[in-house]
């Protein structure tokens, strides 16, 4: 049914906007810290906070910087964080095997970030980019990204970070069957309450760039990842794919990039009406920074206009940099 509104000046929308108590009455949505994941690099070392250059504002942390960093969000209310290894070169190997290692980064990370805020949710990143000496999110062998032998890797990945204490699993690899692989594989070994946020609509976009400076993948990768990764003038290819996934056992679903996808994550709460997450990845926020430390543009409230797009186009959270600072003014 469409809108019933009468003729100026019986009708004088202006009324709803005359002050700050009618506009917040009013307001179709809202942002929350409980809408929030932190997405947060680990290292080796101790002691460690190192920036990110093509991230200002992004470092990248020992572990036990990494479990303050935890704590932090916590106190703030934000509800989750999610890991990101940067991996020494000397464990990048062409089978990867690092990714399951049970004392790598992120599941040292794990350990004692559930130690110290056991409350607070720990998502994972479920790819083998960051330990393959390719920068593929998969095994490549002669010269293809094999599908279902990475499956079975991201298999092993899955149960150690599951062992180790994640709450929800993150597959960003866009592998083929991948979900229903790993839900079978919590399932057997005793997981089931271990949440598997899926990475269903992942496009080929040159929004990664300095992600990939930050985990240390952008020398190592050959060629491109469009032979897996989502064209980015595709819509009905996502629905598939978040069909897909929810069938196999994904019980959330992600888009990524963010912001330039927002019609995505729109079509997909509106066609399935499940827990929708977007990524506002590390070129938008880096656009965002340079701009505003540039003085081109009002950082915080563009910061907060972004985020206030995702809720709007239906996302019900957002991965994204700006957490712990957008935490921090919605807790006044």
């Amino acid at each position: 049914m469409p809108p019933i509104i009468a003729s100026f000046p019986t009708a004088r929308p202006r009324r709803l906007r005359a002050s700050a108590a009618l506009r917040n009455l009013t307001r179709e949505h809202e942002l929350s810290v409980n809408d929030l994941i932190w997405p947060v690099f680990v290292r080796d070392g101790e002691g460690i906070e190192e920036p990110v250059p093509s991230m200002p504002g992004v470092v990248r942390r020992s572990v036990d910087k990494v479990v303050e960093a935890a704590v932090e969000a916590h106190a703030l209310g934000i509800p989750a964080i999610c890991l990101f290894p940067y991996t020494d070169s000397a464990l990048k190997t062409e089978d990867c095997a690092e990714a399951w290692n049970p004392d790598n980064l992120c599941n040292r990370a794990i350990r004692g970030i559930k130690a110290a805020v056991p409350d607070l949710a720990v998502m994972t990143d479920v790819a083998l980019d960051p330990y393959n000496i390719n920068g593929h999110d998969g095994f490549v062998i002669d010269g293809e990204i094999r599908n279902d032998e990475t499956v079975a890797a991201l298999v092993k990945m899955t149960v150690a970070q599951a062992e180790a204490g994640a709450d929800i699993i993150g597959p960003s690899d866009m592998m083929d069957g991948r979900i229903g692989a790993m839900r079978s594989a919590l399932e057997t070994n005793g997981f089931q309450n271990v949440t598997i946020l899926s990475y269903s609509a992942k496009y080929a976009s040159g929004f990664y760039g300095p992600f990939r400076d930050a985990v240390g993948a952008s020398g190592a990768l050959t060629g491109d990842k469009k032979t897996y990764q989502m064209d980015p003038g595709n819509v009905d290819e996502a629905m598939r794919m978040i069909a897909r996934d929810l069938q196999e056992g994904a019980d959330m679903v992600m888009v990524k990039p963010g912001l330039p996808y927002l019609d995505i994550c729109n079509r997909v709460k509106r066609d399935f009406a499940v827990p929708t997450f977007a990524y506002q990845v590390s070129g938008e926020y880096a656009m965002i920074q340079a701009a505003a430390l540039n003085g081109w543009i009002d950082g915080e409230k563009v910061m907060l206009e972004s985020l206030m797009a995702f809720r709007r186009a239906g996302c019900d959270g957002v991965l994204t940099y700006f957490a712990p600072q957008v935490a921090r003014l919605l807790n006044g």
